[in-house]
């Protein structure tokens, strides 16, 4: 017997937040482990818990989440640029999926669905950095046509990483 899960991309709402904050906890760790210095990567985690996600969602339409199967299994947030030498107006400033959904395709979805919420913003274009070390996340939006423009930097503790643009026109 073959089962078809549903999927479906929909605007947050303040029910998502416990979800949310579990997909947020499950893949920071993920991708970030060995990356970023486990207390600044442990800090960052626990200061995004519920509650922090209850607010963010409630004063926003800015937080989408993938739901499969009635799980809610990734996220993203999406806004106005905030690296003003960029000419791109839109950001996904975050887009993550659990570790156990990542390769079936969701993350394209929700990339897709972060993008055409920053078109209904009015906002054109649209930038996204990825820390340097975080191949899988490089190779993506590589993957989505994403064009690597600009680098910077993000410091945690003592450790400096760099980070690269990638924009879309």
């Amino acid at each position: 017997i073959m089962t078809t899960l549903t999927f479906d991309i929909r605007p947050a709402s303040r029910r998502d937040s416990a979800a949310v904050a579990q997909v947020h906890e499950k893949s920071w760790e993920n991708a970030y482990a060995g990356i970023i210095p486990h207390k600044s990567l442990s800090n960052m985690v626990s200061r995004r818990g519920v509650d922090w996600w209850e607010r963010t969602i409630s004063g926003s339409n800015a937080v989408l989440v993938a739901e499969v199967g009635g799980t809610v299994a990734g996220y993203a947030t999406v806004g106005r640029n905030r690296t003003l030498q960029l000419a791109q107006k839109g950001e996904i400033y975050e887009l993550y999926v659990k570790p156990e959904y990542q390769g079936l395709g969701f993350g394209g979805q929700l990339f897709a669905a972060a993008r055409a919420r920053i078109a209904n913003f009015g906002l054109k274009g649209t930038v996204v950095w990825a820390l340097e070390e975080n191949i899988n996340a490089l190779g993506f939006y590589r993957a989505m046509g994403g064009v690597d423009i600009a680098e910077g930097t993000e410091s945690f503790e003592n450790r400096v990483l760099k980070k690269i643009a990638f924009v879309w026109n």
